[in-house]
């Protein structure tokens, strides 16, 4: 069952294409990683799907993508809503200039909740989602920034899963932590899947292999190939995809 659905996708900047005619379904509830080498499309691709690509000078989109059968794309689409059904984890994080519990807490505010029990109640359940409730619940008023940079990244994760989103998009969400944070978030990603349809961009293969369910593989703006992700990195089909899985092409 597909929930993200890309079609005829083109987008380029300043008349410059940078994803050409991209076609592709990403399934429910699972993890699809979006590899390829550096400038191939991967962030581009990804902030599609959560319009952030609005926000980029110079960027023409022309084609569909459909979040629950709707175009996002389209210039009726409420961002706010749009943003509330898909969370996003940037390279390095970005708390918000105010404490831990008032990051969480920031999404259901502005969506209007104002009852302090069932804010409470979200803030410990996506503290403890994201494992930081045991490190920071005595400190739940202390400034976001003072927390360090692993623990920013998951307090940046419970604040997008606060606002109850359908998708979870990451734009390399570990490259800035050290490896036991890395694999903090890692473990959090799998455990959340299934609930969420999560989509990364890693240019890390190994990575991509401990976490993918699926696989779109990009090369110079181009989708070569997509499929599970065993059946992607022990058979792929394309000449391209063999000589990046090996190493030939960074």
């Amino acid at each position: 069952m597909s929930h993200i659905s890309i079609r005829e996708l083109n987008v380029s900047y300043d008349g410059h294409p940078a994803l050409k005619d991209i076609s592709v379904d990403i399934p429910d509830g699972q993890i699809t990683a979006i590899i390829g080498p550096s400038g191939c499309g991967k962030t581009t691709l990804l902030r599609c799907c959560n319009r952030l690509i609005d926000l980029t000078d110079g960027a023409q989109v022309n084609g569909s993508v459909l979040i629950d059968g709707v175009n996002i794309l389209d210039p009726s689409v409420d961002i706010i809503t749009l943003r509330k059904k898909t969370g996003y984890l940037a390279q390095r994080p970005y708390p918000l200039p105010m404490s831990i519990y008032d990051n969480v807490a920031y999404g259901p505010r502005i969506h209007g909740l104002k009852d302090r029990r069932r804010l409470d109640q979200i803030v410990e359940h996506c503290l403890r989602a994201t494992s930081l409730w045991s490190e920071v619940k005595d400190r739940l008023k202390s400034p976001a920034a003072k927390l360090s940079v692993g623990q920013q990244q998951r307090l940046c994760l419970a604040r997008a899963l606060a606002v109850e989103p359908e998708v979870l998009l990451g734009d390399e969400p570990t490259s800035a932590l050290d490896p036991i944070s890395a694999q903090q978030v890692e473990k959090r990603l799998v455990e959340l899947k299934g609930a969420y349809t999560i989509v990364l961009v890693t240019h890390i293969l190994r990575q991509a292999k401990r976490l993918a369910d699926y696989v779109i593989f990009l090369y110079m703006g181009e989708l070569v190939e997509h499929g599970p992700a065993a059946e992607v990195f022990q058979n792929p089909r394309d000449t391209r995809t063999k000589a990046y899985l090996g190493g030939e092409v960074s």
